[in-house]
């Protein structure tokens, strides 16, 4: 889909958003990240601009220029700042309220919010967007508190916000980053034969969902309806079931050492997306044992 103006994406130098930059370049859109960060290389055609969120000078003029804004933005995990919730305000929920800030003077734009849909609802299956949010970190109530200062700018300015809350993306291009990204993780392990951490008893649940997909959901969302969509696989699988693909694509055994759980895990979330399939007209196409197969690819 080829938008009508410029796009912005603010925090798009991470793992989604050079995937959804490189899209939106292929698809004739002229595309502008800017990142407090640009490490390596941007996608072909991409205009890169080194700045906060947060600063004015920066970001005002970029609105001024990109009539759709995707919000990437964010500095945790849910690991990171277990035990420090200044940390989880000062690094993540402050900077973006600044954007918010310079968002407002530009009311007519489109934004699209990506939130997280692993860390709101607690523990729950099958959750849809009207699920009681019940987030058990503070990098979750993070997430909701910023979903809540964006929501009162969508009340004000009606079909002008769109929140996406995405499940576990993986795939090619995932950066390595302790803690976080457990498909990453064990294809790490498989590589170097290093011992794999396991916080649980690897029952633990989760939704994973390739990053290919999420793009398609993200270019699909600036055509739709501005409301709140989970963009999720829909299917759960377990971490020992996780383990056992990734020994079968990459034919190699991983080594397990099993720690007590942590307070900042949920024990099981799987996404109801159907809201988005039918909104959207999208559906997630890569098997998680076919996504795997192309992660490892692009590994070797």
């Amino acid at each position: 889909m080829k938008s009508t103006g410029a796009i912005l994406l603010v925090g798009g130098a991470g793992f989604i958003g050079r995937s959804l930059a490189a899209r939106l370049v292929a698809l004739g859109n002229e595309v502008h990240v800017l990142s407090r960060r640009l490490a390596g290389e941007l996608p072909a055609g991409v205009i890169a601009h080194q700045g906060d969120q947060g600063d004015h000078d920066v970001v005002v003029p970029l609105l001024a220029r990109c009539a759709e804004v995707f919000h990437l933005a964010t500095a945790t995990t849910p690991a990171d700042t277990v035990w420090q919730p200044a940390m989880e305000a000062e690094v993540s929920v402050l900077p973006a309220l600044r954007f918010l800030e310079c968002a407002q003077q530009f009311p007519a734009n489109k934004y699209l919010y990506v939130s997280t849909g692993g860390a709101l609802y607690g523990d729950a299956k099958l959750a849809t967007e009207q699920a009681s949010l019940a987030p058990v970190s503070y990098h979750g109530a993070g997430k909701l508190a910023l979903e809540s200062f964006f929501g009162v700018f969508g009340q004000r300015h009606p079909g002008r916000l769109t929140i996406l809350r995405p499940s576990n993306v993986y795939g090619p291009g995932q950066g390595l980053r302790p803690g976080f990204g457990a498909v990453r993780t064990l294809l790490e392990r498989a590589r170097d034969s290093g011992r794999l951490v396991v916080y649980g008893d690897g029952g633990a649940v989760r939704d994973y969902l390739y990053i290919d997909d999420m793009v398609a959901a993200c270019v699909a969302a600036l055509a739709a309806p501005a409301v709140t969509y989970n963009i999720g696989s829909g299917v759960g699988v377990a971490l020992r079931e996780l383990i056992a693909i990734v020994e079968r694509v990459t034919g190699k055994p991983l080594a397990v050492d099993y720690r007590p759980a942590r307070a900042s895990d949920v024990g099981g979330i799987v996404l109801d997306s159907g809201l988005a399939m039918a909104s959207l007209g999208w559906v997630p196409n890569v098997g998680l044992e076919e996504g795997i197969a192309r992660t490892w690819r692009s590994l070797q």
